[in-house]
């Protein structure tokens, strides 16, 4: 199971690449808090650039995928 440091760390600075709930093996409905902090505070090692993408979940719109930009960041 890839955790979020792994998918980081393989990244270069400058990288652009997705962070979804199916790569962290978690729910939507648990991926969907994160990426909020997200988007408002940017992440370990990364922000989070262009609109995320949200799928629906039980009637709700859930944040189920993010694009983000690597940064130089310590994890």
């Amino acid at each position: 199971m890839a955790t979020l440091d792994d998918l980081v760390r393989r990244q270069k600075t400058g990288a652009q690449f997705v962070i979804s709930a199916q790569m962290l093996r978690i729910k939507p409905q648990e991926f969907d808090p994160l990426a909020q902090r997200w988007l408002d505070d940017g992440g370990p090692g990364f922000n989070v650039v262009g609109v995320p993408h949200r799928s629906v979940v039980e009637g709700e719109f859930l944040i189920s995928r993010v694009t983000v930009n690597r940064t130089t960041q310590q994890l």
